[in-house]
């Protein structure tokens, strides 16, 4: 079925403009407004993801941003009322040996999304442009031909098809001290700080300073960073998602009501007798 069978829904306004305005100017979201328009905001999730089935659209979406900065947690939001099948969520860990003697991007490219899918990378090929560059594990020189390459390398994707967005989380010194501080007691969080996040910590500037050569390099008019301010989550969360929701073309596609049908007859079947392993109902 061909776009032009469903032009009576294309890019779905998703929240009333003046609605979130209102939102905005308050103070701290409180957590009934958050979910209310978090809702909403998961619905339209669910009508593109079945509009990139259809159309077998190729979708990219990129988080990046300092520790802290909330990526996690958004990529969380975005997926966690959609199918893992359509929405798949990358997060490789260190390179191997093999993979150091690579071409820098060769263990991205596998993962790139086939008709049909959206792929989220919770960080990516521009840890070379971060943590690489900033912690030495390459060079300058190589660091620099990274920047260079990567324009054309995502010219490439996009010119394939590929639906490319790019997110800086921007936080506030002050407030990713106090969310790394809040990991140190916290039993559930722990994991999330590493010793590399540690030393990361303590580089703000060159972090700083490697952001911006990052966004002069690769804010191109194909593949254009958007900043979002993350010292509020909830308000970074949504809108990030709308934000999307907005980039992206989709229309509803129509369905049938669904109702469930009766069930079979038991036909005489009764309950087994069996020992079954309970698990233990300690609450």
């Amino acid at each position: 079925m061909s776009k032009k069978s469903h032009k009576n829904k294309t890019h779905i306004d998703v929240t009333d403009a003046a609605n979130v305005e209102e939102i905005s100017a308050s103070g701290k979201l409180k957590n009934k407004t958050y979910e209310k328009e978090l809702r909403k905001l998961h619905e339209e999730l669910v009508k593109l993801q079945e509009w990139v089935r259809h159309e077998g659209l190729k979708v990219c979406i990129v988080f990046e941003g300092r520790d802290g900065a909330g990526k996690g947690g958004t990529i969380k939001a975005i997926t966690e009322r959609v199918s893992p099948r359509v929405f798949r969520v990358i997060a490789l860990p260190a390179p191997t040996e093999r993979e150091r003697s690579q071409m820098y991007g060769q263990r991205f490219i596998p993962h790139f999304p086939a008709a049909g899918e959206v792929v989220i990378w919770d960080r990516s090929w521009y840890n070379r442009a971060g943590v690489e560059r900033v912690m030495g594990f390459c060079s300058e020189e190589q660091a620099k031909r990274f920047l260079e390459m990567v324009p054309g390398f995502e010219k490439q994707m996009v010119d394939s098809g590929i639906i490319l967005m790019k997110y800086w989380l921007e936080v506030s010194m002050e407030e990713q001290t106090r969310r790394l501080e809040g990991r140190i007691d916290d039993g559930r969080k722990i994991w999330k700080l590493s010793p590399m996040d540690l030393k990361s910590y303590s580089r703000w500037y060159d972090y700083s300073r490697a952001r911006d050569e990052m966004f002069a390099a690769t804010d191109t008019a194909w593949a254009p960073w958007y900043v979002a301010r993350s010292d509020d989550k909830k308000r970074a969360r949504l809108n990030i998602i709308r934000h999307l929701l907005g980039r992206i073309p989709y229309e509803v596609l129509p369905r049938e009501k669904v109702e469930l049908p009766k069930r079979q007859k038991s036909d005489d079947y009764r309950e087994p007798d069996y020992p079954f392993k309970m698990v233990p109902e300690a609450y």
